[in-house]
């Protein structure tokens, strides 16, 4: 079994924009994220962000600007007593042709190579579908929340046949660390 996790980060472990996150002060953890990143991180769980900032590509918002997010969240997790292992994004538009945009997998590729662990079995929790279909392309578990776009990307219903559906990130871990505990249909 694969102790790595791999979260998309933008309604997975902070509130959504459709304006996008552009500052530090926007990026607000949505409630219970954070103490679920440290609750997973004390278990023994690798702990990994892939998150597409197109915002960059789009002139929206510096790379430093992104750094400072990153930091913020990093410094919460660990004022819970976690950590996050590796972080990657993609500052590519939609039209650059890259690799790393979900949904294609390059980005856990990058996380596979960084932490020198195999992603296959692990787990990829997102709200959307292309965070599932990214992890899908490297045989990981995929796991939906309700979060973020979540609920539009139920009503969708495309592509979900057998995913797991959380509420949030803090019901995905406690089905982690306490399986018999959660009901799954979310």
């Amino acid at each position: 079994m694969s102790k790595l996790i791999i979260l998309d980060r933008d309604g997975v472990i902070n509130k959504d924009s459709d304006h996008y996150i552009r500052t530090v002060d926007e990026w607000i953890p949505l409630p219970g994220s954070i103490e679920a990143i440290a609750r997973l991180s004390r278990a023994g769980y690798t702990i990994a962000i892939a998150t597409n900032q197109s915002g960059i590509a789009r002139g929206y918002f510096s790379e430093a600007t992104l750094a400072a997010m990153h930091q913020k969240m990093l410094d919460l997790v660990v004022a819970e007593g976690g950590r996050i292992d590796c972080i990657q994004y993609c500052p590519h538009g939609p039209d650059d042709q890259c690799r790393c945009r979900k949904p294609l997998p390059g980005m856990i590729e990058q996380i596979e190579e960084t932490l020198n662990m195999p992603a296959a079995s692990a787990w990829v929790v997102g709200d959307s579908l292309r965070d599932l279909q990214s992890g899908q392309a490297m045989g990981c578990k995929v796991a939906l929340v309700k979060t973020g776009k979540g609920i539009r990307t139920i009503n969708k219903g495309e592509g979900l046949d057998n995913v797991p559906v959380f509420a949030n990130l803090a019901a995905f871990t406690d089905f982690i660390l306490e399986p018999s505990q959660v009901d799954i249909s979310g």
